[in-house]
């Protein structure tokens, strides 16, 4: 009995270890809560339209860098995570969402790379927390809805 606690115990202390995060984790990271009304006014002043659509901020006055622009917002089936959009802006490589495959080439160069413009040299820290503030409200999380068919018989 003693044995098969000791065993049972060493495996327990093998597998919570296996779990531990790496370097890499974003377990910690957090940033201040931002203000909603100043992140509206930084997606502004970035001119964010040009590239992105938002329900109620269309802006016919700018020069569009695509031809169909990059939606934000609206329903999706899975939770638009604060880091997700952090890293959206910081790192626009990075993909986070499938998207549209014919949006999806409109915004990547031959290379793999985003062709967002990086705003990591202009952007405060306080206007990207403020400006994820804004936008993660726009997301309303719809779930999937499954389609519920019926059992087949065999003939």
């Amino acid at each position: 009995m003693k044995t098969l606690i000791l065993f049972t115990s060493i495996i327990l202390l093998f597998v919570m270890a296996s779990c531990s995060y790496g370097p890499d984790s974003p377990k910690g990271f957090s940033l201040p809560e931002g203000d909603i009304a100043k992140g509206e006014k930084v997606f502004m002043q970035y001119k964010c339209q040009a590239c992105h659509a938002l329900k109620g901020y269309e802006d016919e006055s700018l020069i569009k860098e695509f031809d169909t622009l990059v939606p934000l917002g609206g329903t999706s089936a899975i939770i638009k995570t604060y880091a997700q959009l952090v890293t959206s802006v910081i790192n626009p490589s990075h993909k986070f969402a499938p998207r549209n495959k014919s949006i999806e080439e409109k915004l990547i160069n031959d290379d793999g790379s985003s062709k967002m413009r990086l705003f990591n040299d202009v952007m405060t820290v306080q206007e990207l927390i403020d400006l994820v503030a804004f936008l993660q409200p726009k997301y309303e999380v719809k779930p999937i809805t499954y389609t519920h068919y019926g059992q087949y018989r065999m003939l």
